[in-house]
């Protein structure tokens, strides 16, 4: 398997050339973009809140990293419904907010990285 940087180099080359992604679902499969993800997510006082689950970055392992892309493999991974909370606004009105369990965070970050090069250098002004 390619290295997560050069995976995300040939996705701002061909953003960059206009030309369409390919694979992209397969690429989620990188135990190092899930590396990546999780050292980008982790530190994030949110990473410690309760989605609809009890799961939190606390229960984070190489064990459960390979049981996400085992399930992303067969095309078994089910996202989780989000905890749907109302925060107060500044002017006194409330508005809704949903918070994802750790495990979809880490996936939507993955796609995150893998996406981000790719659309970064296509929609940039330079």
């Amino acid at each position: 398997m390619r290295n997560a940087d050069v995976i995300m180099g040939i996705h701002q080359e061909r953003g960059a050339k206009g030309l369409p992604l390919e694979r992209v679902y397969r690429h989620t499969f990188n135990h190092e973009l899930f590396l990546q993800a999780y050292g980008k997510i982790y530190r994030n006082f949110g990473a410690m809140t309760k989605g609809s689950t009890d799961e939190t970055v606390d229960g984070m392992s190489m064990g459960k990293i390979r049981r996400i892309i085992a399930l992303l493999k067969l095309e078994r991974y089910e996202w989780t419904p989000v905890r749907r909370i109302e925060i107060p606004k500044a002017n006194r009105k409330m508005r809704p907010l949903g918070i994802p369990c750790w495990s979809d965070k880490l996936v939507q970050e993955v796609m995150r990285l893998l996406l981000n090069p790719y659309y970064e250098r296509r929609f940039s002004e330079a």
